[in-house]
């Protein structure tokens, strides 16, 4: 009898909730249909880096990973970042909140180059 009662009265609560509840769900709706901020990966490895030319959109978060046992860094030929010299296995992270390109490159060995495109 008590379970019986117990599950008229939650789904009375359902029925006269569920006006408000249609509220609720459409204030969220705006947050839910926002994409998370982005994070995409560039390989360092064999004294290159990979993909050469990466997409991505105005917030994305690019994070370096030296795989090779060579140290590195990754430095914007415009000075916007500027990582610290990367050993096997470190990473270095960067947002990209406003649109363009961003031409990089190794300072020890400046022949590694690579781009990020942000649109």
């Amino acid at each position: 009898m008590r379970r019986s009662a117990f599950i008229a009265g939650l789904a009375a609560w359902l029925v006269i909730t569920s006006g408000t509840l249609g509220g609720v769900h459409e204030s969220f709706r705006g947050r839910a249909e926002q994409q998370p901020a982005a994070t995409m990966e560039v390989k360092i490895d064999n004294f290159s880096f990979g993909p050469t030319t990466l997409t991505v959109t105005a917030g994305t978060t690019v994070t370096w990973t030296n795989r090779d046992d060579i140290p590195h860094t990754v430095v914007s030929t415009d000075g916007v970042f500027k990582s610290k010299v990367l050993d096997t296995d470190e990473k270095f992270s960067y947002t990209f909140s406003k649109t363009g390109t961003y031409p990089y490159f190794c300072s020890i060995h400046p022949k590694m180059t690579g781009e990020i495109v942000v649109q």
